[in-house]
């Protein structure tokens, strides 16, 4: 692994992002660059019109001074974007990540994305934005449009950061997943950590020779990696195996290609983002 994006904004999981992104930079020895991107409601002006019928002089004024607040309102911006990437830079540091850059950009954040991530392996990002409420059950927008748009794998950050250990692969057989198993024993992001590949579905010897085939793998890169058949309904039985047997990351695939691209609402993947208290790794 050589870049990672980490998606920074100023909400409640800014801090979790700049922790996730700093402990891959650091086990990955990868550099870490800190995006913020500034949209177009924040950059322009939302005043209205307000000059009515009044005189020309006095018209003209008032409009003056509305574009005079525009540009106030604008350089603030500004400067708390670059103050937000500042700390950002800070945290990132303290997990241990050493080659750090930071960038602010104005536009659509998918646009961005599209432009900057052909020399990123791997894109961070928070669960929930700064305009989601953290109680809100609904994911935030960007997390949708990133995942959905980007064809490099994704981190989906929890609320806070704790020490990974052990990681849960939900494992089904398809060209993602067997991306995910492929990339782990590749990259020393996941070296070290105990691996567990769960497949949710029946106890059949077609199950159990797909997942013979992606425990060899990781065995072959030096994981000490165990599988098991699981019946029951993936989101449930997933959670529940996180919970009980006490798992730090889940790494799954992500999205597959629905007619209804922009609607996810329903979506084992989606369910499971929502449901999960640990750091997800998604793959495409």
């Amino acid at each position: 692994m050589k870049k990672i994006v980490a998606l920074i904004d100023g909400s409640g999981y800014a801090q979790s992002v700049c922790d996730h992104a700093g402990w891959i930079a650091t086990r990955a020895d990868a550099s870490l660059l800190l995006l913020h991107v500034l949209g177009r409601r924040e950059t322009v002006g939302d005043n209205a019109d307000l000059s009515g019928s009044i005189g020309l002089g006095a018209r003209t004024a008032l409009l003056e001074e509305l574009a005079e607040l525009d540009g106030q309102k604008a350089r603030l911006i500004n400067k708390r974007g670059r103050a937000i990437l500042e700390d950002a830079k800070e945290r990132a540091a303290t997990m241990g990540a050493t080659d750090i850059s930071t960038m602010l950009r104005h536009g659509q954040l998918v646009e961005t994305m599209e432009e900057l991530e052909s020399d990123a392996d791997l894109i961070v990002i928070g669960k929930r934005g700064e305009t989601s409420h953290l109680n809100m059950e609904h994911l935030g927008s960007n997390l949708e449009r990133v995942v959905r748009s980007t064809k490099k794998p994704v981190m989906v950050a929890s609320r806070a950061f704790t020490p990974i250990n052990k990681m849960l692969i939900a494992f089904d057989g398809g060209k993602s997943s067997i991306k995910a198993v492929e990339h782990i024993a590749s990259s020393d992001m996941f070296k070290g950590l105990e691996c567990l590949l769960i497949q949710v579905g029946s106890d059949n010897s077609r199950n159990h020779k797909h997942l013979s085939g992606a425990v060899a793998t990781l065995k072959e890169a030096g994981y000490n990696a165990e599988s098991k058949v699981v019946s029951g309904q993936p989101e449930s039985v997933i959670a529940g195996t996180i919970e009980a047997e006490g798992f730090d990351l889940l790494v799954m695939g992500a999205y597959g290609h629905s007619r209804i691209r922009n609607l996810i609402i329903g979506s084992t993947t989606t369910q499971m983002i929502g449901a999960c208290k640990v750091p997800i790794m998604l793959f495409r």
